[in-house]
């Protein structure tokens, strides 16, 4: 699998509204009950502009503390569980020697004995998904498909987490297995009798 999936969002619609486009993934794993986070938005895209940008497949975790410190992004793997610990130094995040039991997800765990901490997992460079308020002696769990969803939204910034009623008007998840790059191309559009719904769709693929 290629490490890197080369993205071209194309807008070839008629919408006439300067809309932002939104790309996320949510986490699947079945202990997740937190909303997905505005990975990347696409602003001032107009009629026939493109906008270039990469899909990793490698990611990074990082987390803070309950007295608003931040930890590095380490670079991470599916299988691994990181831990949360107050060292001589204080509180750190560090590869957990504790086996984790699904290698199709990373684990980011509290061992602080006090303060609950705020977990996350970036995709290059960005927040991709987060956990908040994860209490001592508890710890959350990430596993995400090869896919994205991507759709139309207003007024939102890259980092913010998605509340529900976004995420449900949002039904076009684009999968990236196997690909090395492709087009995403949106469609649809315009005013009055001629409009049509907006939808996404990948021209251009290349396969890895």
């Amino acid at each position: 699998m290629s490490t890197t999936v080369k993205l071209n969002y194309i807008n070839r619609s008629n919408d006439v509204n300067n809309s932002q486009i939104v790309i996320f993934q949510k986490n699947i794993a079945p202990s997740f009950d937190e909303l997905a986070v505005a990975w990347k938005v696409i602003k001032n895209c107009g009629q026939g502009d493109n906008h270039p940008f990469t899909f990793p497949h490698s990611f990074s975790v990082g987390a803070s503390d309950s007295w608003g410190n931040y930890t590095p992004k380490f670079s991470a793997e599916y299988g691994q569980q990181w831990e949360m610990i107050k060292d001589q130094s204080g509180d750190i995040l560090k590869l957990s020697s504790a086996p984790h039991v699904s290698i199709k997800e990373v684990a980011i765990a509290n061992n602080l004995t006090q303060g609950a901490i705020n977990a996350g997992v970036y995709k290059d460079g960005s927040l991709l998904a987060t956990k908040t308020n994860i209490v001592p002696g508890q710890k959350s769990v990430f596993e995400f498909k090869p896919t994205i969803w991507i759709g139309i939204v207003s007024q939102i910034e890259e980092g913010e987490v998605l509340n529900s009623a976004i995420i449900s008007q949002i039904n076009t998840e684009i999968s990236l297995l196997g690909i090395s790059s492709a087009d995403i191309v949106m469609t649809g559009g315009g005013s009055g009798a001629e409009a049509k719904p907006f939808s996404f769709a990948l021209e251009n693929v290349v396969v890895a």
